[in-house]
C-alpha cells in the first residue's frame, strides 16, 4: 500500500470574535502557543485541555513552528485588541 503524501492545512478555524481554535474545539491558538513557550508537551497541553485531540495540538505547533513570524504577529494583535477590552471596561467602572 502506498502512502498518499498531500499537504493538510492546520487544524484552525476562527471564530466570530477573529480568535483562532483548534480543530473542533473551543480552545484557542494562543494557550496552546503559550503553554508550549512555556515548556509544555503536546501530551501535556492535551491534558491541559481535553477538547483537543493529540493530534490536532502536534499539527497546530508543527505549524506554529514553521509560520512563528506570522503567528507571532496574530498573538500581538489579539493581546492588543484584548487590551482595548480591558481598557474600556476598566473605564468604564470608573464613572
Amino acid at each position: 500500500m502506498e502512502i498518499a503524501l498531500r499537504a493538510e492545512a492546520p487544524p484552525l478555524r476562527r471564530d466570530s470574535s477573529g480568535g483562532l481554535r483548534i480543530g473542533k474545539s473551543r480552545v484557542l491558538l494562543e494557550l496552546v502557543v503559550h503553554a508550549f513557550e512555556e515548556g509544555a508537551t503536546p501530551e501535556a497541553i492535551v491534558q491541559r485541555y481535553p477538547a483537543a485531540t493529540l493530534a490536532d495540538i502536534y499539527s497546530v505547533l508543527a505549524y506554529y513552528l514553521r509560520h512563528q513570524e506570522d503567528i507571532n504577529f496574530y498573538l500581538v494583535e489579539r493581546e492588543e485588541k484584548a487590551e482595548g477590552v480591558r481598557n474600556r471596561i476598566e473605564s468604564g467602572q470608573q464613572d
